[in-house]
């Protein structure tokens, strides 16, 4: 297998060396762990690798067998968490052929990532070049019908060193596994614990990165909501304790009476993808959509009147997840009498549609790669 040319800036090339894995998984195998792959359990045979360092820059660009990484114990990611991560997929289409979907739009976040947490920041072009060179040699991986492939590119911190400053080595890598659809049966709405104890984001904080730490801080809440019997638990601000933020890992949609969408406003919550084409697609059929804040009592409010219509997450694992139930230490309601409401369900199908080529895709965002 041959190599390919990223063009990085207007000085810099960096050239991809292909290394096809010497035993690659049999056939037969790969078809057994494609059957039933779940979710983020079973992965490919390869990875793309580059490297940074302050004197070199980005350098050494690799597919290869995927392995571990050796670490240093006293690697700066272990000791001060300066690690970055995106999620994307890849689709197969009807004819064969495999499309990424806003590719562009995780390189872009994922620079921006960097630059927030002190790291290198990765090229754009570079970081497509990676996630596409993956796709091509693993194809063979991606399921058929409503699977996908789901691909995750991430930055550590390599640097060997113990004082608390910027990393001047990293590492970027690129690995993926097969996932089936999301929900079996089709998407069932969720119920949802509003946390009163923890909170996600601050401002000026990480909330609108993608790195660990925010996921990590979110684990105790979420074994909270599972405590109260609930599938996923929702953020309030961090000054007041009142306004919706986000889910655990998911951005959150409310529909109205009047036909309009509301979801809340970036600068502590992450700038959802999936958030950004949701709107763009509302908008493009007349919707009208607004980006403002809206507290918990409002929610509470609204469902109880029946002002408010439906409520759903969003996000590239599950695409839309409606919101069926909202429990809190106050009690509890019921959002559209706990079913999965049409709006949620025709926006999550135009999506869909887009990402497989079954839909025209007028804002571009398809990147075919076979």
């Amino acid at each position: 297998m041959g190599a390919s040319l990223a063009k990085i800036d207007d000085a810099v090339w960096s050239k991809f060396e292909i290394k096809p894995a010497a035993n690659p998984t049999p056939e037969k195998e790969r078809a057994a762990k494609l059957a039933d792959p779940g979710f983020g359990r079973v992965f490919t045979d390869h990875m793309a690798i580059v490297r940074y360092n302050q004197a070199m820059g980005w350098h050494a660009a690799c597919v290869e067998s995927r392995a571990n990484f050796p670490l240093d114990p006293a690697a700066a990611v272990l000791h001060y968490a300066q690690e970055i991560f995106e999620g994307l997929k890849a689709y197969k289409r009807d004819d064969g052929g495999v499309n990424l979907f806003r590719p562009d739009a995780n390189a872009r976040r994922f620079r921006n990532s960097a630059e927030r947490m002190a790291m290198a920041p990765l090229p754009e072009a570079l970081f497509i070049e990676a996630v596409e060179q993956l796709v091509r040699i693993d194809s063979a991986w991606i399921p058929g019908g409503e699977g996908s492939l789901y691909l995750r590119p991430f930055m550590i911190a390599s640097e060997i060193f113990l004082g608390v400053k910027p990393s001047a080595d990293y590492i970027f890598a690129v690995i993926a596994s097969p996932v089936g659809s999301y929900f079996k049966g089709g998407p069932a709405p969720v119920s949802i614990w509003v946390s009163e104890n923890y909170t996600r984001a601050a401002i000026g904080g990480t909330g609108a990165v993608k790195c660990g730490g925010n996921y990590a801080a979110s684990l105790r809440a979420q074994a909270e909501a599972i405590d109260h019997g609930c599938d996923q638990v929702v953020f309030l601000d961090a000054v007041e304790r009142r306004y919706i933020e986000e889910l655990g890992g998911m951005n959150v949609f409310f529909v109205f009476d009047d036909g309009s969408l509301l979801t809340p406003p970036l600068g502590t919550i992450l700038p959802g993808i999936t958030r950004d084409s949701i709107i763009a697609l509302a908008k493009e059929s007349g919707t009208p959509v607004r980006e403002e804040l809206y507290t918990i009592d409002q929610w509470r409010t609204d469902a109880a009147s029946g002002k408010l219509k439906e409520a759903f997450a969003c996000g590239t694992a599950a695409v839309i997840s409606p919101i069926g139930k909202v429990r809190s230490a106050n009690g509890e309601f019921l959002i559209s009498g706990g079913a999965a409401g049409p709006v949620a369900m025709g926006l999550r199908k135009k999506l869909v549609d887009i990402q497989y080529g079954r839909a025209a895709d007028p804002h571009n965002w398809i990147k075919k790669v076979l």
